[in-house]
């Protein structure tokens, strides 16, 4: 006899294959579910928005969905769909961003065209948008609860400071954002 061991010894020496995928693959498969979950999650609780207007000095925010902002927070809302904003922005807007000016129980009132939010001046309002279209001054006295009065730095920022956006309040906020860019 040699030092060879027969067919039948060398069959019983191999390892047995099994024919189930490779635990490779097997891993990679449940890695990218985990992963796939994971940003799924992610994304039903953030967002990343392009500012397409000149009234913010950003331009893309990163944005935590679901958040009850504060002040001097961004914040992306949907507008009411009243006939200027269909007008300029389409049927169906997407989100505006603004700034939190004023929060529930604050006093927002108007002298001329000033508007001031607790007695300090935060905007101004003009009879015409940059189309011509007559401009309604907005809503002046205390925030309601859950509602917000939003506005921007810009001359021609179109926020709270006129009646089409009005308070900006609970069910029309998507989200708050930190400027990115």
């Amino acid at each position: 006899m040699s030092g060879v061991p027969s067919l039948d010894a060398q069959k019983a020496i191999e390892p047995r294959r099994s024919s189930w995928p490779s635990w490779k693959i097997l891993g990679a498969l449940l890695g990218a579910f985990f992963l796939w979950s994971a940003l799924n999650d992610w994304s039903d609780r953030h967002a990343f928005m392009i500012n397409s207007s000149e009234s913010l000095p950003n331009w893309a925010f990163f944005v935590q969905k679901n958040v009850r902002p504060a002040r001097g927070q961004y914040v992306f809302f949907i507008a009411p769909k009243t006939p200027l904003i269909r007008s300029h922005f389409g049927d169906d807007p997407k989100p505006f961003g603004k700034r939190v000016y004023g929060v529930a129980g604050d006093i927002v009132s108007r002298e001329g065209k000033v508007v001031s939010v607790n007695g300090v001046e935060v905007a101004s309002i003009k009879p015409f948008s940059k189309r011509g279209e007559p401009l309604t001054a907005g809503p002046v006295g205390r925030v309601p609860e859950g509602c917000y009065f939003m506005a921007t730095e810009s001359r021609d920022g179109f926020d709270s400071r006129y009646a089409d956006i009005g308070w900006v309040c609970g069910s029309q906020i998507f989200g708050t954002g930190v400027p990115v860019l």
